[in-house]
């Protein structure tokens, strides 16, 4: 990593980082960018398993230059162009390209060609070649010799020892959560460092099944028996020895795949109880959203209903203030009024009177 990262930073005109399948390069590759500085313009290449033109069309595109139509001649020019532009922006050019065993020699002197392109006092484009250890091999042929000289730093991923194993798969458990949630038996290390040898990605696919295992099973403890038979069963070579049984072969017995149908269907019954568990939860939860919506319906009714009845109420209201106001008692009424102003009071009254049958239609309305 230091190696790595004093390459970066001074502007290194080839890194070499090569290492098995599986160990960890672009992981590492990536990290180092993630964590410098901003001013890093990146192209990376995946597929190497390509003519020089499209190797360099798969570099411009990844700059974001227009490949449409250019030619080789045009698709160099305009990548030439482009790194002048941003070493004159204060921003440096990165090529990463992974796999890079898989480039014929010529392919690789074209790239080493791009690397001729200086400034007073650094280079204008630093170049990292990622790939498995056959790609030392490659370099090493004379007619790449050119290319050898200019690789400023070279770095070989080792895959992990056996102790490395260990605390790499108790660090993936803490990540996930929790490192004890499961107790590893004497000798299930050694099993797991024999077939994956230390490869990283080996171990978390190996991990992954055993974990499987522990959950059709229902248990917390991984004994020598369970992942020997879980790992041997998913690799595919079952004859690596281990550091601890040197000479010992995982040889298939008869009732491995017996046991591993058994664990598959202990698996399916276990993921149909919980995709039942799940609809009925689904059921439950429309159900739920029903109700709430039927509720949220009666409230509404409730409210327009209050609505209804508070604008009655103040009709009649009215209505009563209206007839008090127009209402005299008998006994108000004095002795020196007229007969016919009684009679037209008396009358006026009765105009306005509500019967009883009405007001107990009206109410019965509202």
């Amino acid at each position: 990593m230091s190696y790595l990262k004093y390459g970066l930073q001074e502007r290194a005109g080839f890194i070499l980082l090569t290492g098995e399948v599986g160990a960890g390069k672009t992981t590492i590759i990536r990290n180092i960018l993630n964590n410098l500085e901003e001013d890093i313009a990146l192209s990376m290449v995946y597929n190497t398993r390509a003519t020089s033109k499209q190797v360099i069309t798969m570099i411009n595109e990844d700059f974001g230059l227009d490949v449409n139509g250019k030619d080789k001649i045009g698709l160099v020019r305009d990548l030439n162009d482009h790194l002048i532009a941003l070493h004159a922006s204060n921003k440096r050019a990165v090529l990463i390209i992974d796999e890079a065993q898989n480039l014929s020699p010529s392919i690789l002197e074209e790239i080493r060609l791009l690397s001729n392109l200086e400034a007073d006092n650094c280079k204008l484009v630093q170049i990292i070649l990622v790939g498995q250890p056959e790609l030392k091999k490659i370099i090493t042929r004379p007619d790449l010799r050119q290319l050898r000289q200019r690789i400023a730093v070279h770095c070989h991923l080792e895959a992990l020892s056996r102790e490395e194993s260990e605390a790499y798969v108790y660090h993936r458990l803490a990540t996930a959560g929790n490192q004890d949630a499961l107790h590893w038996g004497e000798g299930t290390f050694d099993v797991l460092y024999g077939y994956s040898g230390g490869i990283p990605r080996l171990i978390n696919v190996f991990c992954d099944f055993v974990l499987l295992a522990a959950f059709v099973e229902e248990t917390r403890e991984l004994t020598l028996e369970l992942v020997d038979e879980v790992i041997g069963d998913v690799a595919w070579n079952r004859h690596i020895e281990t550091t601890k049984n040197p000479g010992r072969e995982f040889v298939a017995s008869p009732g491995d795949r017996e046991g591993l149908s058994d664990r598959f269907l202990l698996l399916e019954q276990r993921l149909a109880e919980l995709d039942a568990l799940r609809e009925e939860e689904g059921w439950i939860a429309k159900k739920l959203l029903l109700h709430e919506d039927l509720l949220k319906r009666q409230e509404e009714r409730r409210a327009d209903d209050i609505g209804r009845l508070e604008v009655a109420i103040e009709q009649i209201g009215r209505q009563l203030e209206r007839l008090l106001a127009v209402s005299v008692p008998p006994r108000a009424v004095s002795a020196d009024v007229p007969q016919a102003t009684r009679t037209q009071s008396v009358t006026a009254t009765s105009a306005v009177a509500v019967p009883p049958a009405a007001k107990k239609r009206l109410f019965e309305q509202r």
